[in-house]
């Protein structure tokens, strides 16, 4: 592992070899119900241990890539965003024993006192992506143990008076992952530059499984690893916002989200072709459907779903057509999962292409070059030249237990299905 020390090389070696812990959308809810700061410094505690056994894995996936894939400019950007977040997070301060007592002391103790989390069901996606495991990071390869997330993500710490370190604590504590959750904001785009230059080295217009299978675990790993920052860092806001636990919201109207979804895809769709007249997207929903998800999320991913068919039916039409198809998204309840499906007619898709639009890298749009300095988030970021809307989307509706299916008729148009789990009990599918 070059351009670090040997001692700190050593270190992320040794946190790659435990296994990552998963936590469920239903776990993080129950834990983060009016939290103490006792109790938040417990969670304090598990983000201290996880982070860099998560972070570790990844630098040594991203050290050991084949085919100088590793040594791409962009790629090597990523490892030291992760290398230096890893040194960082090792490197805070432990908790003083003082405050380790007094949390001790105040920690709800026996099986008959102690709220237990809800288990975890196994998450579906697991399967489908240990396939492609290098072995990496993987769990089958950890080789020491680590107690069960009951033990270390929730210990119900009452409501007792504790030193005033312990809430200095977990400010600073804050203010280190806010800082890292900054550092990685890039990281999407700029691993998608690293697979950009790869691509011209090798002189191919496609990636291989291989590739393709790293960089699921990867941006699955990266959704987990912002999902518990960013979780940590708002269940220690002094304002909670109404139904809502960290950034879970426990009463998720669909329709709103998708409804605000459809304005700004349709917003986005008329700016870019200049249209007096973009599609009409015809909302089939429930009013008072509701259900425990991160909106941000959700909104992501129908957003997604959307551009394509709106693309899709004017690119058929032609941007100067006086009437277009309506696209309709249509939402489904049932006892497992929300289903939630956006048919347009904007031709379909050819079946030879149907395993292509799950790959990275594959778009119709012009790729661009994004500038050595650019530092936008995933979010904001110009992704629609590098093909990543589709997997990404993928990747956020498994990681709750979900997935994303398109059914396409050549010649006609897609529909896409999106299944998103009620439940709430599927861990992370971490590999």
């Amino acid at each position: 592992m070059s351009g670090i020390t040997k001692e700190l090389a050593n270190k992320i070696a040794h946190f790659a070899r435990f296994p990552q812990t998963g936590v469920s959308l239903r776990q993080m809810v129950e834990f983060g119900q009016n939290p103490s700061q006792g109790t938040l410094l417990r969670a304090a505690q598990f983000l201290h241990d996880e982070l860099p056994i998560r972070l570790a894995h990844r630098v040594v996936e991203l050290d050991s890539l084949p085919d100088n894939l590793n040594q791409m400019p962009s790629v090597l950007r990523v490892k030291r965003m992760y290398i230096d977040s890893f040194n960082e997070l090792i490197n805070f301060p432990k908790v003083s024993e003082r405050i380790r007592e007094a949390v001790r002391e105040a920690t709800v103790q026996g099986s008959t006192q102690r709220k237990h989390l809800s288990g975890n069901s196994q998450n579906p996606s697991l399967v489908d992506h240990s396939a492609g495991s290098t072995g990496n990071g993987g769990r089958s390869m950890a080789t020491h143990w680590i107690p069960s997330i009951q033990h270390r993500y929730h210990y119900e710490v009452k409501p007792t008076e504790l030193p005033v370190e312990v809430s200095e604590y977990n400010r600073s504590f804050v203010k280190t992952l806010e800082k890292i959750k900054r550092r990685h904001d890039p990281v999407v785009t700029t691993l998608a530059q690293g697979v950009v230059e790869y691509k011209q080295l090798l002189k191919t217009k496609i990636i291989d499984h291989h590739v393709q299978h790293f960089l699921d675990r990867f941006y699955l790993s990266r959704i987990g690893i912002r999902m518990l920052i960013g979780q940590q860092i708002e269940l220690n806001q002094p304002q909670q916002h109404k139904d809502y636990v960290g950034v879970i919201c426990t009463h998720t109207k669909i329709s709103d989200v998708v409804q605000e979804a459809i304005d700004n895809a349709r917003f986005i769709c008329g700016d870019y072709y200049m249209l007096m007249n973009t599609p009409e997207i015809e909302l089939h929903c429930p009013s008072d459907l509701e259900f425990m998800y991160v909106p941000s999320h959700l909104h992501h991913m129908i957003f997604e779903l959307l551009k394509n068919s709106l693309r899709a039916v004017v690119e058929l039409y032609g941007d100067e057509a006086d009437k277009y198809p309506p696209i309709k998204v249509v939402v489904a309840e049932g006892n497992e999962d929300i289903t939630i499906k956006v048919s347009d007619e904007g031709g379909g898709i050819p079946r030879s292409a149907m395993e292509q639009v799950w790959t990275y890298m594959y778009t119709t749009a012009q790729t661009p070059m994004l500038d050595p300095e650019f530092d936008k988030s995933d979010f904001k970021a110009p992704l629609a030249g590098f093909g990543y809307g589709l997997p990404l989307s993928r990747l956020y509706a498994r990681y709750f237990g979900g997935d994303l299916k398109l059914i396409s008729m050549e010649g006609y148009g897609t529909d896409a299905y999106l299944h998103l789990s009620r439940l709430s009990d599927n861990e992370e599918p971490l590999a």
